[in-house]
């Protein structure tokens, strides 16, 4: 027995509503980011370079401790 298409309208509505939230958190993110994809997994270093707004001056070849870390600046 075939199924009337009125008893799909409400699964087709809620599909939608599912694809127009989804864009929609998509350019919400996009937008509060300046237009760049959202980031994710963002590492030690970019955590690091957020909280003092300076970019670390160390690298793995030189390792270096900050001084304002230890507490002697």
């Amino acid at each position: 027995m075939p199924v009337p298409f009125e008893a799909l309208l409400p699964w087709g509505i809620i599909t939608a509503m599912f694809g127009v939230t989804g864009v929609g958190l998509y350019y919400t993110k996009k937008l509060g980011n300046d237009g760049k994809k959202a980031r994710w997994n963002r590492d030690l270093w970019d955590r690091w370079q957020s909280v003092t707004s300076v970019l670390p001056d160390h690298s793995e070849d030189n390792p270096v401790i900050h001084k304002r870390r230890l507490g002697l600046s």
